[in-house]
C-alpha cells in the first residue's frame, strides 16, 4: 500500500510531528448535559450512541449541539425516544467493546457507532480494527437487540488543521483506505449501515482545537444518520 510505504519511510518525522501535535493541542472538555433520558411522545425507540470523543460531543458546549442531542431533538418530534450516550474521549474500538460489556445491559432498538480515528493514531492494524468493528456490530445486534446499527465512516482527517503535513496526508490516506474496507465489510452484514462522512471540511467548520467537529459538522452528521434511519422506523 502506498500510504503504508510512505509512512514507513517517514516514520521518524511522523513520530515527531505526532508528538508535537499532541503537546500543542488544546484539550477540549466533553460537553455539559445529560447522557441518558426519555423525550417525546409516540412509539418507543430505544437508542444508543457509542464511541469516542466525537460521539461524546467534544467541540461543542452542550449535548444538545452534539450528535446525541441533535438525533433526539429530531426523532422525539414523532417518537418516544429512550436514549443513552456511552462515549469517552480517546476511546478505541477495542476499549469500547470492553466498555459495552461492562456498562450496558440494553435492550436497544438502534445504535450509532463512531470510532476509528483513535485506532489509526494509536497504531492499530486495519485487520484488527475491522475484526473489532465486526464484533461490535454483531454484539449490538445479537446481545443488545439492535435491529439496526449505523456505523459512522472515518472522518476526513486531511481537513484537521491541527495536523501538519506530511502527517496529515499520511493519516488522511490511511483513513480513506480504512473507510473503503469498512464499507465493504458492512455491505455483507444484515442490519449494519455505513454512514458516510463529509469528503472534506473547511477550517471554520472544525472546533477551536483544529481536531474535533464544530457545531455545523455535528448537524451534517446527524442529518446523514437520519436520512438512513427514518425509512427503517
Amino acid at each position: 500500500m502506498r500510504d503504508a510505504a510512505v509512512k514507513l519511510a517517514l516514520l521518524p518525522l511522523l513520530a515527531a510531528q505526532g508528538w508535537r501535535a499532541r503537546k500543542s493541542a488544546r484539550q477540549l472538555p466533553e460537553p455539559d448535559g445529560p447522557r441518558e433520558g426519555i423525550d417525546g411522545e409516540g412509539p418507543l425507540l430505544r437508542l444508543l450512541v457509542l464511541g469516542d470523543s466525537s460521539a461524546a460531543g467534544v467541540g461543542v458546549a452542550h449535548q444538545r449541539e452534539a450528535i446525541m442531542g441533535r438525533l433526539v431533538q429530531s426523532l422525539s418530534q414523532t417518537l418516544r425516544v429512550a436514549w443513552r450516550l456511552n462515549a469517552v474521549s480517546g476511546a478505541t474500538t477495542g476499549a469500547t467493546l470492553a466498555r459495552l460489556t461492562a456498562e450496558e445491559t440494553g435492550p436497544f432498538d438502534m445504535a450509532v457507532v463512531a470510532l476509528g480515528v483513535n485506532d489509526i493514531t494509536k497504531g492499530a492494524t486495519l485487520r484488527r480494527w475491522l475484526g473489532q468493528q465486526r464484533e461490535l456490530c454483531e454484539r449490538l445486534r445479537t446481545d443488545f437487540g439492535c435491529a439496526h446499527v449505523f456505523v459512522s465512516g472515518v472522518p476526513p482527517i486531511g481537513s484537521f488543521p491541527l495536523l501538519p503535513d506530511p502527517l496529515r496526508w499520511v493519516l488522511a490516506e490511511q483513513g480513506r483506505r480504512w473507510d473503503r474496507a469498512l464499507i465493504a465489510m458492512l455491505d455483507g452484514m444484515d442490519g449494519c449501515h455505513h454512514v458516510k462522512a463529509a469528503e472534506s471540511l473547511a477550517p471554520d467548520q472544525m472546533a477551536e482545537d483544529g481536531f474535533h467537529p464544530g457545531a455545523e459538522v455535528y448537524e451534517m452528521w446527524a442529518d446523514a444518520i437520519l436520512k438512513q434511519l427514518r425509512p427503517l422506523l
